[in-house]
């Protein structure tokens, strides 16, 4: 009896969702055992076995930015948000991506999206803010314009501005060079230097506010960009993919994996990119809870952000 065309047509669709699922296992393995490369020649195979495999894709598009790869990165995670439904995380990077090239249109669209789906999803409601800052610091019509404008205004020193001696000090003695480099940090992490105090934070905050701007506005600058400088120093040690591995493999306490929840640190590499004083300003999250979080790190050769003093 000859065969139902559309059981043909099943059974072909099924054997590329077979082949996707074993070339993920495969990238998988290879990422555990460091192969770089072979991880993304894997993942790749197993977007073109089944190119409706959302979870192929990001994985792809995740390991392509970790490379540096950002165009290809960026039409793979573009890929993938045209899929229904559209993978948040996706969306979720893709919002950053467009952000720090200065599409805010394109990012915000994205971060709404999110909140369609997962109106509470704390993430996407506090880099919607940002970037909605970032739109109202655009003044004129021309986009390339306003990408020079901005660039320009986060590039101007910190000592232009009216501040105080001693703020002036103490953000110099932080490395803080520039209003870009201002934003990157939180209110948690300027209180946590020594001779650092309440006047001079409200101070800055009265300065930025002027601006329509805040603390903590470029956090996710300058997360990514330690992302990038850990991938930079490890690269050639075969330890790269361990950015990549889930902080669950870390298996810390339950308090202290709540604290990673609320600040939405999926990655170890996320966690890297973290500074001690951003984790000790979640609520119940304590010295014994950094110290644990140090001690896992330090396992797997990373360690948490620092500003330079």
């Amino acid at each position: 009896m000859a065969n139902d065309p559309m059981d043909t047509v099943i059974g072909a669709s099924r054997g590329d969702e077979k082949a996707a699922q074993s070339h993920l296992i495969a990238a998988i393995n290879a990422e555990s055992t460091g192969e770089r490369e072979h991880v993304v020649i894997e993942l790749r195979r197993a977007v073109n076995a089944d190119p409706s495999n959302a979870e192929a894709m990001f994985k792809l598009a995740y390991h392509l930015d970790l490379l540096g790869e950002e165009d290809e990165a960026v039409a793979m995670y573009e890929r993938c948000v045209e899929m229904a439904p559209a993978h948040l995380n996706a969306l979720m990077n893709l919002a950053v991506v467009y952000e720090d090239q200065g599409d805010y249109v394109r990012a915000e669209r994205c971060l709404r999206q999110v909140l369609e789906t997962k109106p509470n999803h704390a993430r996407a409601n506090l880099f919607l803010k940002d970037v909605r800052a970032s739109k109202d610091m655009v003044i004129e019509e021309d986009p390339d314009r306003d990408l020079v404008k901005r660039r320009a205004l986060m590039d101007t020193p910190v000592t232009d501005f009216e501040l105080s001696v001693r703020a002036r000090t103490c953000l110099k003695k932080m490395n803080i060079r520039s209003l870009g480099d201002l934003l990157k940090i939180t209110e948690a992490e300027l209180m946590s230097y020594k001779n650092f105090g309440e006047s001079s934070l409200e101070e800055i905050k009265k300065m930025l506010d002027a601006r329509n701007l805040r603390l903590g506005q470029g956090l996710e600058d300058a997360h990514r960009a330690a992302r990038r400088q850990i991938m930079e120093q490890l690269k050639g040690t075969g330890k790269e993919t361990v950015l990549g591995r889930p902080v669950g493999d870390l298996q810390l306490s339950v308090r202290a994996r709540k604290a990673l929840q609320m600040l939405n640190i999926q990655t170890m590499g996320d966690l890297a990119s973290h500074t001690e004083a951003e984790l000790m300003g979640v609520k119940n999250f304590g010295t014994t809870s950094l110290i644990e979080v140090r001690e896992r790190l330090g396992e797997h050769g990373l360690a948490l952000r620092t500003l330079d003093e």
